[in-house]
């Protein structure tokens, strides 16, 4: 099952010439999920090679403008185009006023428009995953995603099974479902004796807009992949908590003691070129990205390799190495 995030908006409160508003777009099999819809992003999304039509759902962190504003155009859009497949906008308390307020802007659509208020804690189950809002520190309400894959079953041991005597067919996928089955001979086959450890499955956490946070440590904990805003550097931290933000060492602190895998750092202020946030992070956290609008950050299984940035001209490498050649 492919899994890969792909950075849409990456700047901080306001659009640069480089950066669009926020905006990430989770990809997971065949399911789309979008994550903040700031200003422009339905054009993103077009630039990109993600387009508009499967998407189908959409996860505010917080009602901030730079978080939402895409939504009424994407909305109109959908239904200039004639959609009929539903959406469904989750989001904190307020998000329902909220699109309430848009109608008179967007107008008629051609398909259901859904709601879902959720607070931290209140997990929305998937076939084979699960998405968690969890708190963050940036106002009242506002709230992380964690996506969190179910275990898988551990690697069946065909050689053992050969030596064991079970045939092809119904008993080795019972055994690998976790059955015990009775061969012809009598003989009682456990599945631990054919299968091997079950495999975790892989987690996902964006924060949105947040000061460091405990409650993002214990979100993130052995994450695959941290998305992390880092709107600040070290000699701004005193407007970072005036704000409600954080700096690019802050977040590398966060993804230190939460022990993630890759950590990618999001809404960069136009005050600051990628290279300097990258360059603070990595001093504390050596496995961080600084991603561009349109750049996409693979997820494989666990067994396959670590999480990898893959920028916009697709030429793979290891995180360290495009880190701090970010751009603006």
């Amino acid at each position: 099952m492919d899994l890969d995030l792909v950075f849409l908006g990456t700047a901080g409160s306001a659009p640069t010439a480089a950066r669009g508003t926020s905006a990430t777009l989770i990809r997971r099999g065949g399911d789309r999920l979008l994550v903040d819809c700031g200003e422009g992003t339905q054009r993103q999304l077009l630039r990109s090679d993600a387009g508009l039509g499967d998407l189908e759902d959409v996860f505010l962190t917080h009602l901030h403008a730079d978080h939402v504003l895409g939504l009424p155009g994407m909305l109109k859009t959908f239904a200039l185009r004639g959609r009929e497949t539903g959406v469904t906008v989750h989001g904190p308390r307020g998000t329902r006023a909220l699109l309430e307020a848009l109608r008179v802007v967007v107008g008629r659509l051609t398909y259901s428009l859904a709601v879902q208020e959720l607070a931290a804690g209140e997990a929305i189950e998937r076939d084979g995953y699960r998405i968690e809002p969890f708190a963050v520190a940036h106002g009242a309400g506002a709230i992380g995603y964690a996506l969190r894959e179910d275990g898988r079953p551990g690697r069946f041991e065909a050689e053992a099974a050969q030596a064991l005597g079970i045939p092809d067919g119904p008993a080795r996928g019972a055994l690998q479902r976790g059955e015990s089955v009775t061969l012809d001979s009598g003989r009682v086959v456990r599945p631990e004796e054919v299968v091997g450890a079950p495999r975790r499955g892989r987690t996902i956490v964006l924060t949105g807009d947040t000061a460091p946070a405990r409650s993002v440590v214990e979100a993130a904990t052995r994450a695959d992949v941290l998305v992390h805003e880092a709107t600040f550097l070290a000699d701004e931290r005193a407007r970072a908590r005036e704000t409600e933000h954080s700096t690019a060492g802050e977040a590398a602190l966060v993804a230190r003691e939460a022990d993630v895998g890759l950590l990618a750092l999001t809404h960069v202020s136009a005050r600051y070129a990628g290279s300097d946030v990258a360059d603070e992070a990595l001093q504390l956290f050596p496995r961080t990205v600084v991603p561009r609008d349109f750049d996409v950050i693979t997820i494989p299984l666990p067994e396959r390799g670590p999480p990898e940035l893959v920028p916009r001209g697709g030429r793979r490498g290891r995180a360290d190495e495009h880190a701090v050649g970010s751009g603006a």
